[in-house]
């Protein structure tokens, strides 16, 4: 996942709102979202490689989502995949707060990650680029590839756009959070964060939607929790263009 948008307990009828985009090389080989046949509980898309996921819901309301975060610095090419930080909590039954005090005793071993989680009453963010994982209390928060609210172009945009959808309906669409999703304008210049990949790099992946060569936007998800635990998570596949896609949608009650 490299950007991520989520709006907590600020919209009348939504206290959960997730737009995201999961950014990947197009030829990793990567399952749509399901419930899984070795968690029936888990709701997620797989990455077929490694057995983890990037964002994923259960039955019971547990919620988490992973990105990586850009430094050459961070990176640990024979660490644990990321994703199973993400899997392992959805199996699992852990309060947040038990989960990362576990994550931070073993995230020196991992590349460069912000995690956010929760179980519907409680919602906690961490980086293994911080010390200590914070509490998210209501608001709109979103996270691309560094840490938490790090207000680079997209990740502003995307804010901005998000709140103003928020503002101007009671009832808003996954068509609607989509759009958003699916903008590919790059920033400018004097905009980009210098991450040590290059301006030219820094350029390519600067819009919400990447179509960066054989790398770009693989994936964007939505989730919409409402009052009464209604569930409604919409993912689209797509084909290196934001207008060729495939859909997959799923609904159901929070037990």
């Amino acid at each position: 996942m490299c950007i991520l948008l989520l709006s907590l307990r600020q919209h009348p009828r939504y206290p959960l709102i997730v737009a995201a985009n999961r950014e990947e090389a197009y030829d990793r080989p990567t399952a749509a979202a399901m419930f899984w046949d070795d968690a029936p509980s888990v709701l997620a898309g797989r990455d077929l490689l490694q057995g983890g996921t990037w964002l994923g819901i259960t039955r019971q309301g547990r919620f988490a989502a992973l990105t990586n975060f850009r430094s050459r610095k961070s990176d640990r090419p024979d660490g644990p995949s990321r994703g199973g930080l993400v899997s392992e909590f959805l199996r699992g039954n852990q309060t947040p707060d038990d989960y990362f005090a576990e994550v931070v005793a073993n995230s020196h071993s991992y590349s460069g990650f912000s995690l956010i989680a929760g179980d519907g009453s409680e919602f906690r963010y961490y980086s293994n680029q911080e010390h200590e994982p914070r509490q998210l209390v209501s608001g709109l928060y979103g996270v691309s590839n560094h840490l938490l609210d790090t207000p680079w172009p997209k990740l502003a945009r995307g804010k901005r756009e998000l709140n103003r959808r928020l503002l101007a309906t009671n009832d808003p669409t996954p068509d609607q959070l989509f759009t958003i999703l699916a903008d590919a304008t790059m920033a400018d210049d004097d905009e980009l964060p210098n991450t040590g990949i290059g301006i030219d790099n820094e350029r390519l992946l600067s819009p919400l939607f990447v179509n960066a060569g054989n790398y770009g936007t693989r994936s964007s998800t939505v989730v919409l929790i409402d009052k009464t635990g209604n569930v409604t998570f919409v993912e689209r596949t797509f084909y290196r263009r934001p207008d060729r896609y495939s859909t997959v949608s799923h609904q159901f009650v929070v037990e």
